[in-house]
């Protein structure tokens, strides 16, 4: 009887706490809804109006003109570049902390730096970039006052291709550090030990053991890197202005001044980024799951 009683309680007590459950994550679903959700669907349902509100496809037709074009692909270059450059010189400094022969107490003040660079982006590292390297910049002087080298006599140039890639190194090359450690540190001791006993090489264990594992972590980091860099407006705003003509900076200057005179064509260009930036999280979330199942 009492067994029974237990029974019939216990839908009942369910019941109860699942409001009290779900209640924790109210904050994050209201702001989610209210800075995410909704503005992504207003954008997106303003990319498809014209100016007098009716449905229309000419927005998504005008992405294609060259202009628009030339600055997607500039920031596809750009967002690639720093993407497999951070990706590279990351996933090196990561190995040689976790399955390297540094010392173990080089780990934690490398993973605390990669954790606040990674977020350092803005007005803030574009101006320490500019203080450090522009044409009058600490590192700039130092070359020239002590070498006599002229950085900006090879060609150089931060309000440049290049110089905005380097700029966005600062916080891909932390971003990388922490989201392949993890991965890094689920290379399990015996897969080595086992190909070594093999008579593999510490080449060839990672060209047929360890890279294979980690190649979906690997390329899934990458397209995480370049979504990353992709989206980004207020370091190369803040850096190059309107001297470089990407994709966040066209959007931008649209918001402020309506340069373009045509509103719905700036919900058509974020559009754009959402679709590439979606497609690129898509990939990584894909690739990570893989990596996941090797690595468990």
């Amino acid at each position: 009887m009492a067994h029974q009683d237990v029974l019939a309680a216990h839908p009942i007590r369910a019941r109860r706490r699942l409001p009290l459950d779900w209640l924790g994550i109210v904050p994050f679903a209201a702001f989610a809804l209210l800075f995410l959700i909704l503005p992504t669907l207003n954008l997106i349902a303003g990319a498809f109006q014209d100016r007098d509100g009716a449905f229309t496809l000419q927005n998504i037709v005008n992405l294609f003109t060259p202009s628009i074009m030339a600055a997607y692909w500039i920031s596809i270059k750009v967002s690639l570049a720093s993407a497999l450059i951070g990706g590279f010189m990351g996933f090196v400094m990561a190995a040689t902390v976790t399955i390297g022969g540094l010392p173990g107490w080089v780990r934690s003040p490398l993973m605390t730096f990669a954790g606040v660079a990674s977020n350092f982006a803005g007005i803030p590292l574009a101006f320490a970039f500019l203080a450090t390297l522009g044409r009058t910049g600490l590192l700039t002087a130092f070359l020239m006052n002590v070498f006599g080298f002229n950085l900006y006599s090879t060609g150089f140039n931060l309000l440049s291709f290049w110089g905005l890639t380097i700029t966005y190194l600062f916080f891909q090359i932390p971003l990388m550090i922490l989201i392949i450690t993890p991965a890094l540190d689920g290379l399990k001791k015996e897969w080595a030990e086992a190909a070594a006993s093999l008579g593999a090489s510490r080449l060839q264990y990672w060209r047929m053991v360890a890279l294979p594992i980690l190649w979906p972590a690997l390329l899934g980091t990458i397209v995480l890197l370049f979504a990353n860099a992709f989206g980004a407006v207020a370091t190369a705003y803040a850096l190059t202005g309107s001297s470089l003509n990407i994709v966040p900076i066209v959007l931008f200057t649209q918001i402020r001044g309506d340069v373009l005179q045509d509103p719905n064509l700036g919900y058509a260009l974020a559009f754009g980024m959402i679709v590439i930036t979606g497609v690129s999280n898509g990939i990584y979330i894909w690739l990570r799951a893989r990596a996941e199942r090797w690595l468990r």
